[in-house]
């Protein structure tokens, strides 16, 4: 089993996009050079739109300056892949700063592995998850409820996924999601009509990663985590 430290939401709080992008590429650094092993941050963020390298201009972007501001909503240009996507209180987010040669060399293979980590995960909650052909992400029928999104750089993998566990939905409003215009977002929460609890999706997501990559998981705070840097 391959160790991999793991940093929980429900000991980091919100923390704001830009902190945990930074903190990724501080991550990336030193598990290229071999002074950490992987991490995985399970994180929550504020209202936030992300966009990635596909999209440089605002065509997906909806909404206005204003509104953003009255929303308190963020705005990032960032460098994984893909288009626009939400990122909210209520969202789980998986930032894996994965070697992924001690796998395999196959980014392609990476993202597919992921979403089987999360269709497994939704399995748990008696949701029926799966792909779409040509399409990146996790589906319940037509309806997206993760999102997927990396860099890999010299085989190392950072930003990751989000799952729609019981997000504010209407911040989808000001974007098309993933470039995507004709389906529809959804929740956990939404689809099974009842709480789900954010602690129980970490565990399962974490029990899931470790079936699917071989890992045994650490878990450690932010202030140690960074004190390994």
């Amino acid at each position: 089993m391959l160790p991999c430290w793991v940093v929980r939401a429900k000991r980091t709080g919100t923390m704001e996009y830009g902190v945990a992008l930074s903190l990724q590429r501080s991550l990336l650094a030193a598990r290229r050079s071999g002074l950490i092993d992987n991490v995985l941050l399970l994180l929550e963020h504020p209202p936030t739109y992300t966009i990635g390298r596909r999209l440089r201009a605002s065509e997906h972007l909806l909404y206005g300056e204003e509104t953003l501001r009255t929303r308190g909503i963020q705005v990032y240009e960032t460098d994984r892949g893909g288009d626009i996507t939400c990122h909210g209180p209520g969202q789980l987010v998986g930032y894996t700063i994965f070697d992924i040669a001690a796998w395999y060399q196959d980014v392609y293979r990476y993202l597919r592995d992921l979403e089987a980590v999360i269709i497994g995960c939704l399995a748990d909650f008696g949701i029926v998850g799966r792909r779409l052909e040509g399409i990146t992400g996790v589906w319940v029928d037509e309806r997206k409820v993760a999102a997927l999104g990396i860099r890999v750089s010299w085989w190392i993998a950072m930003h990751g996924f989000s799952v729609n566990v019981r997000p504010d939905l209407s911040l989808y409003e000001g974007i098309v999601p993933c470039g995507i215009a004709d389906r529809e977002v959804t929740s956990m929460e939404r689809l099974l009509g009842r709480t789900v609890s954010m602690e129980e999706v970490e565990n399962s997501l974490l029990r899931n990663l470790g079936d699917v990559f071989g890992m045994a998981f650490e878990e450690t705070s932010l202030p140690e985590l960074q004190q390994r840097l």
